[in-house]
């Protein structure tokens, strides 16, 4: 099995050349230092490498099983590598002091993520959901919850979920069904039942924290009437031991395409008494709360997408200069390894390229969420927040589209071998195949964008960033060796601002304006995604030229100027033709006789 190994050199490139450090420069972070974050960098990619990656492939076989009693047992190996990464702290790295974490910034947290879910993305899903209880509570919770669940969950000595999905409520959560009901003592009693819940069973933590979307009995129908419930599996006692097992147990795991690591579990609460329950935040404001942990969870996605591409990218690389075949056509040499046909090296530049950008847009939009918590400003944080809301459905829906695609691309180069599952690399797409349905299909992230984010601020946090791509147009354009891309780029910023008028005008249509912003949706998420992300490889362009242009002979920048030329001459105008599918209309999809 090929090894991993955690792209430090690429993350550094975007933290300190891409990005400057900027999120160092803000209030909080004043004794956080490049060399601090390159020695975190380092470490984690030990952990990554050494720790978690050499499970991979015997979590996939191994997978995950249900006992008798509800318990579950995950591959071995597991709870080791879980006990390692909490105890080395890793689980509160991106969690402020004041909340017992790290405090460093997000876009190191999310450096750090990606080598994981790179390193074994079953695991990484396991502290990726706790990160976002942690958020919920944070934000929501009260003193005394927060006091009761906070600094465990921070130090990953409790892991957290979320529960949403329900048998009858997939994407809909209005149609929620679980009940809580009061109780004297201002507790709640739940009774239902939810699906699809990551980690929601497993031994790797003293106590599951289980986040429940419920409502009362008395609640209104629909979104209204949706509260938010702390519900762990074991009780908490005013002293903070452990108390008796909750009324809540792993009805069954599933049976997976791919993450067959991860316990997904459908949990049963209240098939006894009911299981005991805390309110979070405001009655009838659950879905509001949840939202808290749903956008961190969305980001997170994104990264775990860009770091099973990376493995993907790695994978590919090493079988191509590996395997021999055929006649080369550069040198005439018979028995050439695959690496020397332009066929397979257009693959391999195709998934590098990609990953490269879509690392880029991710830390980016991390850097983004950095200056919106932390910026003395009131009006840059709302700047901030703004673009990162704008950012996170283009981050996880582009990038686990497009992580696909690199780990099929990956399974292509392979060849026959691709297809066989000892390789390694067929676990990669199967794996990555989930990201892009959970946490919000992303159908639902690209109407996200086109729905909410667009129209509710009439395209002025999008228009914001499309001007700063013209910056960069700017100075590619007068760099001669450059100006190539940035004429390219301009014609994707282009594209971009007048598919955004037409989605604009037609989402303001009163009759046909919900249909036409779900006919446009897709297509408009994935042209802003190519744009965004040639943008970033514009920036990553500009640097390297700069550093060769200063003397270096690092084969690094010249491999990033590969990358940039391909993501924008290459890759971009595949994107830009999503204008032209938007400027055709939806008629044929509103004439479409599905029966027939």
């Amino acid at each position: 099995m090929i090894p991993f190994a955690a792209p430090v050199r690429d993350l550094r490139f975007v933290l300190e050349e891409l990005l400057e450090h900027g999120s160092l420069a803000l209030p909080g972070f004043e004794e956080t230092s490049p060399d601090l974050v390159e020695a975190v960098l380092e470490e984690a990619a030990k952990l990554a490498g050494e720790v978690w990656a050499p499970l991979n492939a015997s979590g996939d076989q191994q997978g995950c099983t249900r006992r008798e009693d509800g318990s579950v047992s995950v591959p071995d190996g597991f709870v080791e590598a879980y006990q390692a990464y909490a105890e080395g702290g890793w689980n509160g790295i991106g969690v402020s002091e004041a909340l017992g974490g790290q405090g460093l910034p997000e876009v190191v947290a999310s450096s750090v993520q990606e080598m994981l879910h790179g390193a074994n993305m079953s695991l990484g899903l396991c502290p990726m959901l706790t990160a976002g209880a942690i958020e919920a509570l944070a934000h929501h919770g009260s003193e005394a919850l927060r006091t009761t669940y906070l600094p465990k969950l921070v130090e990953g000595s409790w892991t957290g979920t979320m529960n949403l999905t329900e048998p009858q409520a997939g994407s809909d959560l209005s149609k929620v069904r679980t009940r809580a009901v009061p109780q004297e003592d201002g507790s709640y009693r739940l009774f239902g039942q939810k699906i699809f819940i990551t980690w929601g069973e497993h031994e790797a933590a003293e106590n599951i924290i289980h986040l429940v979307l419920a409502r009362k009995p008395d609640a209104p129908e629909g979104n209204k009437g949706i509260s938010l419930f702390v519900v762990p599996k074991f009780l908490v006692e005013a002293d903070g031991s452990l108390g008796e097992r909750n009324d809540v147990v792993c009805a069954s795991i599933e049976h997976k395409l791919g993450i067959h690591g991860s316990p997904t579990c459908t949990l049963s609460f209240g098939e006894q008494e009911g299981a005991i329950g805390y309110l979070v935040g405001e009655e009838g404001r659950g879905l509001n709360h949840m939202f808290t942990m749903m956008n961190e969870a969305r980001h997170k996605v994104g990264i775990q997408g860009i770091g099973v591409a990376e493995r993907a990218c790695q994978h590919a690389a090493a079988y191509a200069l590996d395997r021999t075949q055929g006649r080369s056509p550069r040198s005439g040499r018979n028995d050439c390894t695959i690496s020397d046909h332009l066929d397979v090296r257009r693959m391999l530049l195709s998934m590098r390229a990609r990953t490269d950008a879509l690392r880029a847009l991710a830390l980016y939009c991390a850097a983004q969420l950095d200056v919106a918590r932390h910026a003395a400003d009131d009006d840059e944080r709302a700047a901030a927040q703004a673009r990162a809301e704008v950012l996170i459905p283009v981050v996880k829906a582009f990038s686990t589209d497009q992580a696909v695609e690199i780990a099929s691309l990956g399974v292509q180069v392979h060849g026959g071998m691709g297809f066989i599952e000892e390789t390694g690399a067929a676990q990669l797409l199967r794996d990555a195949r989930i990201a892009p349905i959970y946490e919000g299909t992303n159908g639902i992230q690209a109407l996200d964008l086109a729905g909410r984010k667009l129209q509710r601020d009439g395209g002025a946090a999008l228009e914001g960033l499309l001007g700063e791509i013209e910056t960069t147009v700017a100075a590619l354009k007068a760099s001669d060796e450059l100006t190539a891309l940035g004429e390219n780029l301009a014609a994707g910023v282009a594209d971009l601002r007048a598919a955004m008028a037409t989605v604009l005008e037609a989402g303001a249509d009163p009759e046909s304006g919900v249909d036409a912003i779900q006919a446009y949706a897709t297509p408009f998420l994935s042209l802003a995604g190519h744009v965004l992300c040639a943008w970033q490889m514009g920036q990553a362009a500009l640097k390297a030229s700069a550093a060769q242009a200063s003397g270096s002979a690092d084969p690094f920048y010249a491999t990033k100027r590969q990358s940039a030329d391909y993501v924008i001459r290459q890759w971009l105008p595949v994107g830009r033709a999503q204008r032209a599918v938007i400027e055709a209309g939806m008629t044929s999809l509103a004439a479409f006789d599905i029966a027939h």
